[in-house]
């Protein structure tokens, strides 16, 4: 039976999916799920990510966390943590480049979040030389300075929608019509969670809400405050979300999110007010531009040192690939990132104006 089937089969037996609850299956069905079943990074997936665009993009990531290493007294054994690490691909570059900064790779203890086995074998093929644990929770993390990446991690988390009508709201739903999955519209309900949310809407407006990023960033946030790391996050998205994001991508285009349950990547754009929210005790940068902070880094001057080596084919995607992570029409400004880092301690390089 097709994850199509059985989900409209326990629609019609126990009704109407919360949206949140049909992305999770989607993705991490134990069996049908989307990330459970493939690897579904690069050109043979359905996308591609920063890391996977460029080396540059990972190489400064690495060395931005190793200067904070350092900045914070270069701390002798430390876990250096990613969230979805996809092919592992960022985090080797950011090793490889940190590798030039005494001490830090022979300290760092590299440790991964990820939920699919199909992925894990291929970071643990990647990474082999860092020899690198697992982790199911974030919880799971060692009480020792943490210095953390997450790349396009909080935009894959499940997210419940709500259409405003008066001051209640009603959730969209997933259900079954004309023996086909379709959205639809519960009853409407006071949801006191969104009470913020009537200053900046009016009726008919659509929010989100990712109830599943603070139990995730709490954690991380508390166990920076009390040893010490930092915490670089990457996602697209704003402020505040306003309007239906969901988004279903197959075959590197834009398909149906109700179409093929478990053979489409689903994500939402990320509430960077809420991820925010969940960060205290830490100190935070502001929400910048991926392509300002690239630049403040001096990804320019790492693309032209690059360059002097390539030619023809080679070079021109290398041109494009500093474009497509730079430059505003492209990931330079849907993308965004902010750094979290102890109370007191320098912020992390890029961020820190």
């Amino acid at each position: 039976m097709s994850l199509r089937e059985t989900l409209i089969s326990q629609i019609r037996s126990e009704g109407p999916m919360r949206l949140d609850a049909y992305m999770s299956a989607c993705l991490l069905h134990p069996t049908l799920g989307y990330y459970t079943t493939r690897p579904p990074f690069g050109a043979q997936g359905d996308f591609i990510t920063a890391p996977e665009i460029s080396q540059m993009f990972g190489e400064l990531i690495g060395l931005t966390l190793a200067q904070a290493w350092l900045d914070q007294g270069a701390p002798a054994r430390f876990t250096l943590a990613e969230l979805g690490p996809g092919r592992g691909t960022l985090m080797a570059d950011a090793v490889r480049a940190a590798a030039r900064v005494p001490g830090f790779v022979q300290g760092a203890e590299v440790t991964l979040l990820e939920a699919s086995p199909a992925l894990r074998e291929v970071q643990g093929n990647t990474l082999a030389a860092q020899g690198p644990r697992w982790i199911e929770s974030v919880e799971d993390l060692p009480e020792q300075p943490t210095y953390l990446i997450a790349n396009e991690f909080f935009d894959a988390l499940p997210i419940r929608q709500f259409v405003r009508e008066g001051a209640r709201w009603r959730e969209r739903q997933v259900g079954v019509q004309e023996g086909a999955l379709a959205f639809g519209l519960g009853p409407a309900q006071p949801q006191p969670a969104l009470a913020h949310r009537s200053e900046d809407t009016k009726d008919g407006d659509l929010v989100e809400d990712c109830a599943a990023a603070a139990p995730i960033l709490s954690p991380i946030a508390a166990r920076i405050a009390s040893h010490g790391g930092a915490a670089l996050v990457f996602d697209y998205g704003d402020w505040r979300s306003l309007g239906d994001t969901l988004q279903a991508v197959q075959d590197h285009a834009p398909a149906n999110p109700l179409a093929d349950p478990g053979m489409a990547d689903l994500t939402a754009h990320v509430d960077f007010e809420a991820l925010l929210g969940a960060t205290a005790p830490c100190t935070t940068s502001r929400v910048t531009p991926q392509g300002v902070f690239l630049e403040r880094l001096g990804i320019t001057a790492r693309a032209t040192a690059l360059a002097k080596t390539l030619s023809g084919a080679a070079l021109e995607a290398h041109i494009a690939a500093h474009r497509r992570l730079t430059h505003p029409q492209e990931m330079g400004n849907l993308f965004k990132t902010f750094g979290m880092v102890p109370e007191g301690a320098p912020m992390l390089p890029g961020l820190d104006t």
